[in-house]
C-alpha cells in the first residue's frame, strides 16, 4: 500500500525577536526556504529581550558559516571578539585555571593526553597540564589568531568562539532575514486561539484585532513562553534545587585594560561574576543565590569589580534553572528561553538555540505532523539540556569554596547521571559521554582537572607507555605548545589589522 503524504508545510510564524528568534527566522529561510513560502516574526517593540552582552561556543562559528555569514562582517557589526575559553577565579583554594576550546594534545597509542599527564604526575612530574593547552597558553600571553588548516599543527587543533553584544546580534541577523524575504511585524500578541479537535494552534490574535495563522509555530518569547508554557500548557521542569542561583545584575563599564580573548568567571560569595570584553565596551555581570546573599549586597560586589566606569545603571533579571516538559508539542516548538533556561557560566544559551534549530531541520514535520519526529525532538533536546545541566552543577560540586552557599552545592544530591561522571573520573580518569553536540571529553577534564578532582589510580593502558619515552615526548609538547601560542599576533592587533568595529 502507498503511504498517504500529508501537504508540506508552507507558513511559518516566530513569536519573538532577540537572538532566539532571528536566528530561527534566518536558518529556516536560508535552509528551508525553498520550502517554506512564508515566515513571519512577530515582536512587540514594547517588551524588551533579555540580552546583556553574550559570549557563545565555538559552535556558532559553524552556524554563521552555515547561514553565509561573513565572520569578520559579523564581528564588525556585532562589537565582537574572539573568545578562547573561561578563566574560572577563586573556584578553587583562591587558585585559577581555564577552561580552553582545545584539546591536550594528541593520544599516544590510544591513551587520551590527560591520562598519560597523571601518570607523570604520579611519579612526581610537577610540570601543569596547562602547559599542553594551545588556548590556554594563547589566552594567557592575550594572543589570538585563526587556526591552521593543517590539522597535524599545534596551531591547526583549536578552536574559538565569540564574544559580542547580543542585541546587536539580533539586529545582524534582522536586516539579513528580512533580506531573504521574512515579514516582520510589530505587534503584541492578545490571544492564541486552539483547534479544538487536536489542540493544536489554529491562530494568534494581535492586539489591534489582526490574526495570523501558520502551520508550525515558534515559541522564541522567553521566559514567558507564551505559546509551549501559556497556551499549550506545557509545564516546566524545575532546576532549582541542583542550580540555586536565581538572580542576576548585568551592566556594561568602559573598557579598561588589554582586550582580552577569553570571557572571566570570578566565584564570590553566592554565586560568580561575570566579565565579558567586547570592542566598545566591557560586558559584565553577577549570578547569584537570593536565599543565600541579598540583591544589595550582590549589586555591591558586581559594582566594586568593575575595571571601568559603568555606562549604565545595573539590571536585574530573575529566572528559575530548568526546561520545558517538552520542546515540541503539537505544531509548536520552543526554543531559547521559551524552552529553558540554564545560567550562563559556560556560555550555552546560544548554542541550544542552535541545536534546536539544527535539529528541527533534520526532523521537519509536514503538516501530518508525525509523533514519533516529536518525540525524537524532544528525547534529543531533554539530553543536550541535561548534559549542560550537569556540566555546570560540577563546577559548584566540586568546587573548594567556605560558605553557606558552597556547602549547599558540595553537599547537594546530585543527577545519577553526574554522580556516575564524578565517580567514574575519580577512580580511573575516564570520561563518559552522554551527548557529543555540548562538551567533549577536553572540557570535562579542564573543570575536573581545574577543581582539583584527581583520579584514585592510573589506566592500566597509560602503564603500558615506557616511562622515559612518555617523559621526552610530554617534556618536549609542554615546549612546542607555549612557544606555538606566543608565536600568535595579540589579539588587540589582530582585531585592529582584520575587523574593527566603527566607533
Amino acid at each position: 500500500m502507498r503511504p498517504v503524504y500529508e501537504p508540506a508545510i508552507r507558513r511559518v510564524v516566530i513569536l519573538g525577536g532577540g537572538s532566539a528568534g532571528w536566528m530561527a527566522a534566518h536558518g529556516l529561510s536560508g535552509l528551508l526556504g525553498r520550502r517554506i513560502e512564508h515566515i513571519t516574526l512577530i515582536e512587540s517593540s514594547e517588551i524588551g529581550t533579555v540580552g546583556v552582552g553574550e559570549a557563545s561556543l565555538p559552535t556558532l562559528r559553524a552556524f554563521n558559516a552555515t547561514l553565509g555569514v561573513d565572520e569578520r562582517d559579523f564581528i564588525r557589526r556585532t562589537q565582537a571578539t574572539f573568545k578562547l575559553g573561561i578563566e574560572f577565579r577563586d573556584w578553587r583554594d583562591g587558585r585559577s585555571f581555564f577552561h580552553g576550546f582545545s584539546d591536550f594534545g594528541p593520544a599516544i597509542r590510544g591513551v587520551p593526553p590527560h591520562l598519560l599527564w597523571l601518570r607523570l604526575r604520579e611519579a612526581g612530574d610537577e610540570t601543569s597540564y596547562a602547559l599542553h593547552s594551545v588556548t590556554t597558553q594563547a589566552a594567557l600571553r592575550e594572543r589570538f589568531g585563526p587556526p591552521l588548516p593543517d590539522a597535524q599543527s599545534i596551531l591547526g587543533t583549536y578552536s574559538y568562539g565569540f564574544q559580542f553584544d547580543a542585541s546587536l546580534y539580533g539586529a545582524f541577523l534582522r536586516a539579513r532575514a528580512i533580506g531573504r524575504g521574512v515579514q516582520h511585524i510589530d505587534a503584541r500578541v492578545e490571544d492564541v486561539v486552539l483547534r479544538p479537535a487536536d489542540g493544536f494552534i489554529d491562530h494568534l490574535v494581535l492586539a489591534d484585532g489582526r490574526t495570523l495563522a501558520a502551520d508550525l509555530y515558534i515559541d522564541c518569547s522567553g521566559f514567558r513562553a507564551r505559546l509551549i508554557g501559556q497556551a499549550l500548557g506545557c509545564g516546566f521542569e524545575d532546576w532549582s534545587h541542583w542550580l540555586p542561583c536565581d538572580r542576576a545584575w548585568a551592566v556594561p563599564c568602559q573598557s579598561a585594560g588589554p582586550l582580552l580573548p577569553y570571557t572571566r568567571s570570578t566565584a564570590r560569595t553566592a554565586g560568580w561574576i561575570w566579565r565579558i570584553p567586547l570592542q566598545h565596551r566591557t560586558g559584565n555581570g553577577h549570578v547569584f543565590s537570593s536565599r543565600f546573599i541579598g540583591e544589595q549586597q550582590a549589586a555591591d560586589q558586581l559594582l566594586a569589580q568593575l575595571d571601568g566606569a559603568p555606562l549604565a545603571e545595573p539590571r536585574l533579571l530573575r529566572f528559575t534553572a530548568g526546561r520545558r516538559q517538552a520542546f515540541w508539542k503539537g505544531n509548536c516548538v520552543a526554543l531559547g528561553l521559551a524552552g529553558g533556561f540554564l545560567e550562563p557560566l559556560e556560555s550555552t544559551s546560544i548554542n541550544l538555540v542552535e541545536t534546536g534549530i539544527g535539529r528541527l531541520i533534520e526532523l521537519f514535520p509536514d503538516q501530518g505532523f508525525d509523533p514519533a519526529l516529536e518525540r525524537e525532538y524532544n528525547r534529543q533536546m531533554a539530553r543536550s539540556y541535561e548534559t549542560i545541566r550537569d556540566f555546570i552543577i560540577l563546577h559548584y560540586h566540586c568546587s573548594q569554596r567556605e560558605g553557606e552557599f558552597w556547602r549547599y552545592c558540595q553537599q547537594m544530591a546530585i543527577p545519577d547521571a553526574l554522580r556516575h561522571q564524578i565517580e567514574l573520573f575519580r577512580a580511573r580518569g575516564v570520561v563518559a559521554l552522554y551527548d557529543s553536540g555540548a562538551f567533549a571529553e577536553p572540557s570535562w577534564v579542564s573543570i575536573f582537572l581545574g577543581l582539583g578532582v584527581f583520579p584514585a589510580a592510573i589506566d592500566p593502558m597509560a602503564e603500558v607507555i615506557d616511562a622515559e619515552a612518555l617523559a621526552r615526548e610530554m617534556a618536549r609538547r609542554a615546549q612546542r605548545v607555549p612557544a606555538a601560542a606566543a608565536s600568535l599576533p595579540a589579539h588587540a592587533d589582530f582585531i585592529r589589522a582584520h575587523c574593527q568595529a566603527a566607533p
